[in-house]
C-alpha cells in the first residue's frame, strides 16, 4: 500500500484503538494494568478459583454455584471422551507436522461429530452445548495429539480429571499431582479471554457469517497460529535457555539490547504499566522452581525483569512467566501453544456465543489506494 496514515487521518493501522464491538465478557484496562473476566478480577479467579470456575463464568455468565459446578465438571468429564476418527487424521499428519496444525486438525475433523452439528447456527443453547463439548475435548485432543506424534497410542480421558490434569495425565501416561496440575491450571485461567485479540476477533468475523461454532474455532487456532499473536511463551523459553544461567543474564540482554534483539515475553499493546497476569503467574512458576529445587529460570527471570523495567520500563507480559513455568512441568516446548488453546477456547466460545445471539455480519470499509479507471488493452495488444 502506497498510502500513508497521514493521507488517510480516520485510519488506524493493525486497527488499533478501533472499537469493533460492544462485548460483557472481559474488560482491558491499560491503564491500570487490570484484566477483568465479566466483572472479575483475572487474580481472583486464578488465585481462588479454577478454569472449570472460569469457562462456566465466560459462557454461561456468571460465576457457578457448587452445585452448578459440580453438574459442569461432571458433564465436561462425560465430554471428554474424541471419536477414533479424530485421532486417525491427526495420525495422518506428517510427522514434522506443527502441533498447532494437529489441534486446528483435530477441531476441523471433530465438527461434523458433535450432536447438535445440524442446529440452526443462532440456536443458543445448542451453541452453550457445543461450547462445553469444545472445552471439554481440547485438552484431550492435546494431549493424545502428542501421545501420537510420539508413536503411542492415544488414551482414554479420566472423567474425574478437570482440564489441567487431563492433559498432564495424557501427556506423561502417569497421575499429575496437585502441584503441577494447580501450575497448568493457573496459566489456563489467564490465558482463558483478552478481548478482541486477534484470534477471537477471526473468531468473531467467522461466526458472524453464520457459520458454526467450528469453523470460528478453527479460524481463532489458524490465527493464533501466526507468531505475531501465538508463541510468545516458546520463543521466550528458547531465550531463557539460551542464557543458561542468573549470572549470564545481564550480559546476555545488554548485549541483546545492543543489537536491537527483540526481547521476547517483555511488552504488550493492551497494558502501559505491565501485564495484568504476569503478576500472579510470575509468583506460581517461581514457588514451582522453589518445589521442584530449580530455580535457574526464576533467578533469570529476576534479572531481565529488574533490567527492562528500570532501564527501558518494559515489563514482562503473561507468556514469560509460563513459559519457564511450563518448562518446569516438563510440557516440550513446541506443546506450549496447544495448550494456550486449551485455555483460550472457552474465550472463543464465549465470544462466539454473544455474536451469534445478537449478530450482525462484520464487513468493515477498506480505504482504496489503487489505480482507476484504467482503459482495458485487449491481450494482443499488450
Amino acid at each position: 500500500m502506497s498510502g500513508t496514515a497521514t493521507q488517510y487521518p480516520n485510519y488506524s493501522p493493525g486497527l488499533e484503538g478501533v472499537p469493533a464491538g460492544i462485548t460483557s465478557i472481559s474488560r482491558i484496562d491499560s491503564d491500570t494494568s487490570s484484566l477483568q473476566y465479566r466483572g472479575y478480577d483475572v487474580h481472583d479467579l486464578a488465585e481462588f478459583g479454577s478454569f472449570e470456575e472460569t469457562a462456566y463464568l465466560l459462557i454461561h455468565g456468571k460465576l457457578p454455584n457448587a452445585s452448578e459446578l459440580a453438574a459442569f465438571n461432571e458433564r465436561l468429564g462425560a465430554e471428554r471422551h474424541v471419536p477414533s476418527e479424530v485421532y486417525v487424521a491427526m495420525g495422518a499428519l506428517p510427522k514434522k507436522a506443527d502441533p498447532m496444525d494437529s489441534i486446528r486438525t483435530a477441531f476441523s475433523v471433530l465438527a461434523p461429530f458433535d450432536p447438535d452439528y445440524k442446529a440452526p447456527p443462532t440456536d443458543h443453547d445448542a451453541n452453550i452445548r457445543k461450547a462445553e463439548r469444545i472445552i471439554a475435548k481440547a485438552s484431550t485432543m492435546v494431549g493424545n495429539g502428542h501421545r501420537i506424534r510420539q508413536g503411542l497410542e492415544p488414551m482414554e480421558p479420566n472423567p474425574s480429571h478437570g482440564a489441567a490434569a487431563n492433559f498432564l495425565h495424557l501427556m506423561t501416561g502417569e497421575d499429575p499431582v496437585a502441584a503441577t496440575v494447580r501450575t497448568l491450571d493457573v496459566s489456563m485461567t489467564l490465558y482463558a479471554e483478552h478481548g478482541f485479540n486477534a484470534s477471537t476477533f477471526a473468531c468473531r468475523v467467522t461466526v458472524s457469517t453464520l457459520s458454526d461454532l467450528y469453523s470460528g474455532i478453527v479460524a481463532g487456532i489458524s490465527t493464533l497460529r501466526g507468531p505475531l499473536h501465538g508463541g510468545a511463551n516458546e520463543e521466550a523459553m528458547r531465550m531463557i535457555l539460551e542464557i543458561g544461567t542468573p549470572e549470564n543474564a545481564e550480559s546476555w540482554l545488554r548485549d541483546a539490547l545492543a543489537h536491537k534483539k527483540k526481547i521476547m515475553g517483555f511488552g504488550h499493546r493492551e497494558y502501559k504499566n505491565g501485564d495484568s497476569r504476569s503478576f500472579y503467574m510470575s509468583k506460581v512458576a517461581k514457588e514451582l522452581g522453589v518445589e521442584k529445587g530449580n530455580t535457574t529460570y526464576g533467578e533469570i527471570a529476576d534479572v531481565l525483569e529488574r533490567i527492562m523495567v528500570t532501564e527501558k520500563g518494559i515489563h514482562p507480559n503473561v507468556d514469560f512467566p509460563t513459559a519457564y513455568g511450563y518448562y518446569l512441568l516438563g510440557i516440550p516446548i513446541d506443546l506450549y501453544t496447544p495448550i494456550f488453546v486449551v485455555g483460550r477456547v472457552a474465550g472463543y466460545c464465549a465470544h462466539a456465543v454473544e455474536q451469534l445471539d445478537n449478530n450482525r455480519l462484520i464487513r468493515p470499509k477498506a480505504i482504496f489506494d489503487g489505480p482507476s479507471h484504467l482503459k482495458y488493452v485487449p491481450l494482443a495488444d499488450r
